[in-house]
């Protein structure tokens, strides 16, 4: 048997198969349709022709958690809710992520009280969270871009890695 000889002229590529399956599923996520307020309006504004999230690989919103690997919490999410999110997120294929969208599911929003979730987190593990009440679609769009960015280097679903800022006051209410 003969030897195989390189052409130098002939480009040829090497990579590790985990970058080409990172590289598939952040150009291709599939949103589960979880709106649960008036945050649910502007997730689907996204989908809409003026923002058109196809561009980004995800404008196949789900209704099936089976089929889903991104589910989007738009909206408070009320104390009886909360198992029926947990339900669905353990239905998701891995692997999964989760975006908070709005202050509601960040943080409970305005609504602190005992009927609501003082944040999605508590309930399920959160990849990205977009702030506003609501957020508007661009912001939504940038969460998903963040997102794909975490999924193309590799980053576990549902570990925060980001840095902690620390929160400056001045005197003067300024």
């Amino acid at each position: 048997m003969g030897q195989i000889a390189m052409d130098p002229n002939r480009p040829f590529f090497l990579t590790k198969l985990e970058k080409i399956a990172h590289w598939a599923q952040k150009n291709s996520l599939w949103p589960a349709q979880f709106g649960l307020a008036c945050c649910a309006i502007e997730m689907m504004g996204t989908a809409a022709t003026r923002f058109d999230l196809s561009r980004f690989g995800a404008e196949v919103f789900r209704a099936s958690p089976r089929q889903a690997d991104v589910m989007i919490v738009a909206g408070r999410v009320a104390q009886k809710m909360a198992p029926v999110v947990r339900t669905l997120y353990d239905q998701m294929p891995d692997p999964k992520w989760v975006i908070a969208m709005g202050a509601c599911a960040s943080c409970g929003g305005v609504f602190n009280n005992y009927a609501i979730v003082q944040g999605v987190d508590r309930v399920v593990p959160v990849d990205v969270y977009v702030p506003g009440c609501p957020p508007s679609p661009d912001a939504l769009i940038f969460g998903i871009m963040k997102l794909q960015e975490k999924i193309a280097m590799g980053k576990n679903p549902g570990a925060w890695e980001g840095e902690v800022l620390p929160l400056k006051v001045e005197a003067g209410g300024r």
